[in-house]
């Protein structure tokens, strides 16, 4: 019992002192979402993210605009932290979504944890 203790208590000493810095901030997520049709098949989309930005190393740093198959639309690179304003929107506009295609998934990455925080699906306007 006193081993299993020992174990647990230095397996907790390790994660805590891993070098896994910045992990405090969490996932990225997506929070809301406004899409318009621009015509052509292009679209605009307004995207709000929520993440506790903790300087050049763990930020938020795009959003994207996937298919529910995984193809991916659309890109917005996100070129600096906003530790002093969250959660903080974006545009881009002029987003081709190929015919057929009717729903989207919004999905916000971060520099530690990649994607994996709250998505939002959004159905396109017209479609």
């Amino acid at each position: 019992m006193i081993r299993q203790f020992v174990t647990v208590l230095s397996i907790s000493f390790l994660i805590s002192t891993s070098d896994t810095p910045f992990a405090t901030a969490g996932e990225a997520d997506v929070v809301k979402v406004g899409v318009a049709a621009e015509g052509g098949g292009a679209y605009r989309f307004r995207v709000t993210v929520r993440h506790n930005d903790e300087g050049w190393k763990h930020y938020a740093d795009a959003w994207e605009v996937i298919g529910k198959d995984g193809t991916i639309y659309a890109t917005r690179v996100l070129a600096h932290p906003h530790e002093d304003e969250q959660p903080f929107t974006r545009n881009k506009s002029g987003i081709q979504i190929p015919d057929g295609i009717t729903t989207v998934i919004i999905r916000a990455h971060d520099k530690v944890h990649a994607y994996g925080g709250k998505t939002i699906e959004v159905k396109l306007p017209g479609r």
